[in-house]
């Protein structure tokens, strides 16, 4: 069951939150991303845990690929760092690359050079449910093990493992942490990436849903910044001059979060407006450290890398990786962040 977070008046405390183990957190019917004319986020598979067990050495040294959903976002980065570990571990090679931008025009040839040189395992974060599904379908179809990390398809079944955090968990809480921040409620929005990715609309949905039941709060809707801090730093600038009295918004990703922050600050609302943002990167952190935001849901990607290589290696051993695998996230705030939180940050490099 996904389980809100338990926020304080005194202060946010850190909580990780796992999931139970066996039991699907998924909503029955498949979720419906915020914003008209986006691709419907996928049904999860059936088989849902919230950890997986290491596999054994490997008994040959397979050859891993990771493809990430945009190269130099810490995310992912630190993604990376849990493959490698866990690839030297169980004695297998990982190599990694990357778009320059989350777009499926552009990672696309990335996985075609890929799936040429005939690895053991993709492992990747597709960048759209819809325009990465074809190109995957070939790849599994010619014998390569698939497991998607972070982002899924409209059809995850070709893959033998889908490892994500809660993110329909992460936009609730992200909720209760900003109703904490603005207890008399207000207007609130939510500037995200793109419609049609998996992980960010269902950011936006578990946000809005939260939103709505609470009659004291305002939902403004989400904004798109195609993962571009100028362009979201022009769009909670153009908010603010149409909602002046906007108290809070939820940033649905790193760099959403960084264009949010910076353009709050130059409006000079950083009293006023209350940003809850996913994802923990070091220039979240310093905006956390310094006021402009007020709480970070933290995911935890190198846990999810290394679950990625397990499932990777468990199945090409000839076992049956976890179908379907969620992983927890943390919530960092200034009182904890040079604490315990500090172990939830992410890296700039491995």
């Amino acid at each position: 069951m996904n389980r809100t977070t338990a926020l304080t008046a005194a202060g946010l405390l850190l909580v990780a939150l796992p999931l139970a183990a066996c039991t699907s957190s998924k909503p029955a019917e498949p979720a419906q991303p915020a914003g008209g004319g986006a691709t419907a986020a996928p049904t999860a598979p059936a088989a849902s845990a919230s950890s997986v067990a290491a596999p054994a050495k490997a008994s040959k040294n397979y050859n891993l690929q990771f493809i990430q959903g945009v190269a130099g976002d810490e995310f992912y980065i630190t993604m990376q760092c849990g493959m490698e570990a866990e690839a030297a571990k169980l004695g297998v090679s990982v190599k990694t690359q990357g778009a320059q931008k989350f777009d499926a025009t552009l990672q696309k040839p990335i996985l075609d050079s890929v799936v040429a040189g005939k690895p053991d395992a993709i492992l990747i974060a597709p960048t759209d449910v819809t325009a990465m599904q074809a190109p995957l379908n070939a790849a599994a179809e010619g014998g390569t093990k698939i497991v998607l990390v972070d982002t899924t398809l409209e059809d995850p079944s070709i893959a033998v493992s889908a490892i994500a955090s809660d993110n329909e968990g992460g936009g609730r809480a992200a909720f209760e942490a900003i109703k904490q921040l603005n207890p008399n409620g207000g207007k609130v929005m939510v500037m995200s990436v793109n419609p049609g990715i998996s992980t960010t609309d269902l950011r936006a949905k578990g946000f809005e849903d939260a939103v709505k039941e609470d009659s004291t709060f305002q939902y403004l809707g989400v904004q798109y910044s195609k993962n571009e801090p100028a362009i979201a730093a022009n769009l909670i600038s153009s908010a603010l001059q149409k909602d002046p009295d906007l108290v809070g918004v939820f940033a649905a990703n790193l760099f959403s979060a960084e264009g949010t922050a910076t353009g709050v600050r130059q409006a000079g609302k950083q009293e006023q407006v209350k940003i809850v943002s996913f994802d923990a990167g070091p220039n979240q952190v310093e905006a956390l450290k310094e006021g402009t935001v007020q709480a970070l849901v933290a995911q935890q990607p190198a846990l999810i890398g290394q679950y990625g290589v397990d499932a990777a290696v468990t199945a090409l051993e000839g076992g049956t990786p976890t179908p379907n695998v969620q992983t927890g996230f943390e919530i960092i705030t200034r009182d904890n962040v040079d604490g315990e939180g500090a172990a939830a940050i992410y890296k700039s490099s491995c």
